[in-house]
């Protein structure tokens, strides 16, 4: 075991190349092939017809009782599980939480999710003949890499009593889930523990609760299998580690799976390469526990979401219906070519639906009532730092599978498509976005057209008629004459939405000050100090617009200077400014950073800091006088201790009223 390990580390895995590919069977369930409402999907290579296609649906229960419906695709109202299984999914995800309510039987929210909410998730998935996967989390609420609390019952206990908590914990539950007529087909022993388990961050502790864990599955059935989850796939090397920890400390599973969402980590090749070089090593099945992908920007319930317009995310996929299915089909088919090992893949809350309400304020009435939001008030008592802030709705619900009133999204086809393709006339499906910039006091011009990618992936260039006033109301042709602002304006190109950024921005004689043209001879970017990283990088989540900005970073202490000198000025008092974002440099205090400009012999300096990614501030300096020589140099000087990182971006230099 140790030298495949080693082997595995210094290779980089084995190749989906060189896996086997076929199927195996992995679990009673088989695959139904819906109907295609619309889609353009490719014939997977790899899917089996016995390939887990599940669901997390956990919050359904709550969400019911809110007075959510959920609707077939022709509009018809029927029971999720049933469009669930006629859609192709073959297998249910639940979360149970030891206890998710206040001493008042208050719900924290998420769906008030303990064994009998479980339960009835499991009753209603048999009825369908869907097997269940039970995730504990053995906390009272959201368990992940940011969380890991024991239950209240259980915080005060040794890791011993821990293990005896989670022993008959475990074998109580699943005893009366599989009597009531649930069918457990897998049961998570922990939820992406990767940062730890139930209160406990040591190792050796982790093992011997998940060994407890397993210890009662296996004693209430040899045919449940054992899964844990852990998450951060794209860190190069963690889950071998991980892997190579349950090795040395005997933890008794058979299948290790995955978080992965594509706008947090990398491709789904990348991941099912990561998880091949796991099986590979431990001789373990594998699987993803959790994926989405959005299919809108909207926002259904007022309460904010995990992927927006301005969130600062990847893309990899449309934001549309046929961007969610090509995001389903990529998990499946490139998941299912892992070979006989890959068990399948997990869909998280794909019915996680707004609410009935008129304003978040209504709404909140019904979250709070039945526990239907990502948190509740009276969560607060067990998570006072989150959810007892921020607790609200669902940021997930322009992630569903069915559309803010319930009825269900072409997308949810994809489950039983998957292995046999579908067509459907070319149509355009998203417009690409575009950024504009227009100088105070200049006339405003769109482009007339735009690129448009197609649902069968093709592109073309369309016409785009735009909206004659902003997202906020103001019309277009003011934009240049209210000051420096940021604005959206809507179009459409043929039936594909359109969104361009426009920015109102200052007078500005800086040359290229984004750093988005290629040629970057007008900046002199000087190294003093042997930095490691000191270039322009092409990352639009590093920069503030556009694609690019200055990036830096060393392992050892740096000092640097940019600058521009800028000629010709009519003499007068000017402005400058930039935009920087960064971290890991200790106190603001701490921080020689400074925004600096010359004229006429005299240096103007501004001190600032970074305070984190995408924290951007802009600091300025106001009144610099030029004389007759009509000469400024401006730029930004850093002395900073190792490691710290960031970007400097947007270089303003402009006349000052």
């Amino acid at each position: 075991m140790k030298n495949i390990f080693r082997l595995a580390m210094a290779a980089g895995g084995i190749c989906l190349a060189m896996c086997t590919f076929g199927c195996s069977k992995k679990a009673k369930v088989t695959t139904v092939v819906p109907k295609n409402p619309g889609l353009i999907l490719p014939k997977s290579a790899t899917a089996c017809d016995d390939f887990i296609r599940g669901v997390d649906v956990s919050t359904v229960i709550a969400l019911e009782k809110s007075g959510v419906v959920f609707r077939d695709f022709d509009g018809k109202e029927e029971d999720l599980f049933k469009i669930l299984r006629d859609n192709g999914v073959n297998y249910i995800r639940v979360r149970v939480w030891v206890n998710p309510f206040d001493d008042n039987g208050n719900s924290f929210g998420g769906g008030g999710n303990d064994l009998q909410t479980a339960i009835e998730i499991g009753k209603r998935a048999a009825k369908y003949d869907l097997p269940l996967l039970v995730d504990f989390h053995y906390s009272d609420f959201w368990a992940d890499p940011q969380k890991q609390k024991a239950p209240r019952a259980w915080e005060n206990m040794s890791v011993e009593q821990k293990c005896d908590a989670i022993y008959d914990y475990t074998k109580k539950s699943l005893k009366e889930l599989r009597g009531k007529g649930a069918i457990v087909g897998m049961v998570q022993v922990g939820n992406e523990t990767t940062t730890g388990m139930c209160g406990e961050k040591n190792w050796m502790h982790v093992c011997k609760m998940m060994n407890a864990g397993a210890k009662a599955i296996r004693e209430i059935s040899k045919d449940i299998k054992i899964v844990l989850h852990f998450t951060n796939p794209e860190k190069d090397g963690e889950y071998l580690h991980i892997a190579q920890i349950l090795e040395h400390n005997k933890v008794d599973y058979d299948v290790f799976a995955s978080s992965d969402y594509p706008f947090w980590h990398l491709s789904t090749k990348n991941l099912a390469k990561v998880l091949s070089e796991v099986s590979e090593a431990t001789g373990k099945e594998v699987m993803v526990a959790e994926f989405s992908w959005a299919y809108t920007y909207d926002d259904g319930d007022n309460s904010g979401n995990s992927v927006s317009e301005d969130s600062a995310v990847q893309r990899p996929y449309p934001v549309s219906v046929q961007g969610q299915a090509n995001c389903i089909w990529d998990y499946i088919n490139d998941i299912s070519a892992i070979g006989p090992k890959a068990l399948g893949v997990f869909y998280w809350e794909p019915a996680w639906l707004p609410v009935p309400g008129s304003d978040r304020e209504s709404r909140q009435i019904l979250w709070e009532k039945y526990g239907s939001g990502w948190a509740s008030s009276y969560a607060s008592i067990y998570d006072p730092d989150d959810a007892g802030v921020y607790y609200g709705g669902s940021a997930w619900d322009n992630q569903a599978l069915f559309d803010f009133n319930g009825k269900a999204l072409a997308s949810l086809a994809t489950w039983g498509l998957a292995g046999v393709g579908a067509e459907a006339p070319v149509r355009p499906d998203v417009a690409e976005e575009v950024e504009v910039r227009v100088r105070l006091g200049e006339k405003l011009v769109l482009p007339e057209q735009v690129n448009v990618l197609n649902n069968d992936g093709s592109k073309s260039t369309l016409a785009v008629k735009w909206n004659v006033t902003t997202d906020n109301g103001v019309p277009v042709e003011e934009i240049p004459l209210r000051g420096v602002a940021e604005y959206k304006v809507r179009g459409v190109a043929d039936t594909a939405p359109v969104l361009a950024r426009v920015a109102a921005i200052e007078l500005n004689y800086v040359e290229n000050p984004s750093f988005e043209e290629a040629d970057v001879s007008m900046w002199n970017i000087e190294n003093l100090s042997n930095v490691d990283e000191l270039f322009v990088m092409d990352k639009q989540t590093d920069a503030k617009t556009g694609t690019k900005a200055l990036h830096y970073y060393s392992e050892s202490p740096m000092h640097f200077k940019v600058s521009q000198t800028v000629r010709s000025l009519a003499p007068g008092k000017y402005k400058a400014s930039m935009v920087l974002h960064g971290g890991d440099v200790g106190k603001r205090e701490d921080q020689k950073i400074f925004l600096f400009a010359i004229s006429g012999g005299k240096e103007y300096r501004e001190k600032t800091f970074t305070d984190g990614w995408r924290a951007f501030f802009t600091p300025d300096i106001q009144d610099i006088v030029v004389g007759a020589d009509g000469i400024v140099t401006i730029g930004v000087e850093a002395e900073l201790p190792a490691k710290a990182w960031g970007s400097f971006d947007d270089f303003i230099l402009t006349p000052q009223k």
